[in-house]
């Protein structure tokens, strides 16, 4: 008998290289297929059209316990949309597509849908189609983002070039550490019925339940008149993103764990949780901010930016991916953010 492999054992990244490897371009509107945060699309001359799609389900992606459902509406809609800022684009619609259970009522999906909505809103997309199914499993959100880029503007994971600066926007790991807060009290709660403490908690617990897309640096770049040479989001986590990037582009890095920014919030709750600050910061998931390459001409310029922080450059292939500690020891990195099928 052949031996069946496991999902496990590829991973999701595997699963893809396997279930895609015979795709074939046959359309010359098709510009760049699988491999990036987006599909990207040409009908003009001057502008591409950015197409990304990512599915939420419940018990793997969030938790209806301590998760209200307008935040995951909210949620829903960033998730998607920073796949098309992540491309230096600019979202402009989306479609929704739910598949929910009995358990549910119908004022629980009006306030999911009043979340997608305050997020349409606050970010200028149109909500335009959708569609709607029975689920015997629990709630299952898709939602495809569509945006636009000019064609001299767009960032692929696949460019970034020796000597470039390695940037990242906002801060990191205070989604994951507001994830440990959740599922803390959930525990407590389950065993004790003890009502939730979550009070002092509240940065965190926002960049975990309702996080925000940072389009305002998409905005400060083209102020500037700064392209990336490479973009990703982060939302499995800086280490994991990083090895993206320097595995399509064929490059190494070296990053500093001195630079890499870390809200005191985030401090305070590792410590309370007895977690090096860095670790989250490194490997924790969904922080939805934007990590990407520059031409070091451009430092002058970037550092005028409020909210983007240089942490590192890329380096020569053979020269492998390294974070740079503050005692000045060279540490291989390892990509150890979130993996589908292993979690």
């Amino acid at each position: 008998m052949t031996k069946q492999t496991t999902l496990a054992e590829i991973g999701e990244f595997g699963l893809i290289e396997r279930i895609t490897k015979q795709s074939t371009k046959t359309h010359k509107t098709t510009e760049y297929g699988i491999g990036d945060d987006c599909a990207v699309l040409k009908y003009t001359d001057t502008q591409y059209t950015l197409i990304s799609t990512d599915l939420l389900v419940e018990g793997i992606h969030f938790d209806l316990v301590y998760t209200p459902i307008k935040h995951l509406g909210y949620k829903a809609v960033i998730c998607n949309i920073s796949d098309i800022y992540a491309m230096n684009g600019t979202p402009q619609q989306i479609t929704v597509s739910i598949a929910v259970s009995a358990k549910f009522s119908v004022e629980a999906i009006e306030q999911l849908y009043e979340g997608i909505h305050t997020a349409c809103k606050a970010y200028n997309i149109d909500l335009i189609g959708g569609d709607t199914t029975s689920s015997i499993t629990g709630l299952t959100i898709s939602i495809t983002a569509i945006g636009i880029v000019a064609e001299s503007d767009i960032s692929y994971r696949k460019t970034a070039r020796v000597n470039d600066l390695i940037c990242v926007t906002g801060n990191l790991g205070a989604a994951y550490m507001g994830l440990q807060i959740l599922q803390r009290e959930k525990s407590i709660f389950k065993e004790v019925g003890a009502q939730p403490k979550l009070e002092g908690y509240e940065y965190v617990l926002q960049r975990q339940l309702k996080p925000e897309s940072p389009k305002h640096i998409i905005e400060q770049l083209k102020k500037n008149g700064i392209v990336p040479t490479a973009m990703i989001d982060i939302s499995d986590g800086l280490s994991s993103e990083l090895f993206h990037i320097c595995k399509q582009s064929h490059v190494g890095c070296n990053i500093y764990e001195e630079k890499i920014p870390i809200h005191e919030n985030t401090a305070d709750v590792c410590k309370e949780f007895s977690i090096e600050p860095l670790i989250p910061a490194l490997h924790g998931g969904d922080d939805y901010e934007l990590l990407f390459t520059i031409p070091i001409t451009c430092f002058d310029s970037i550092s005028t930016i409020q909210g983007v922080t240089v942490i590192g450059n890329i380096t020569e292939a053979d020269k492998g991916l390294y974070l740079i500690l503050k005692a000045g020891d060279k540490v291989a990195l390892k990509a150890q953010g979130w993996t589908s099928f292993t979690q």
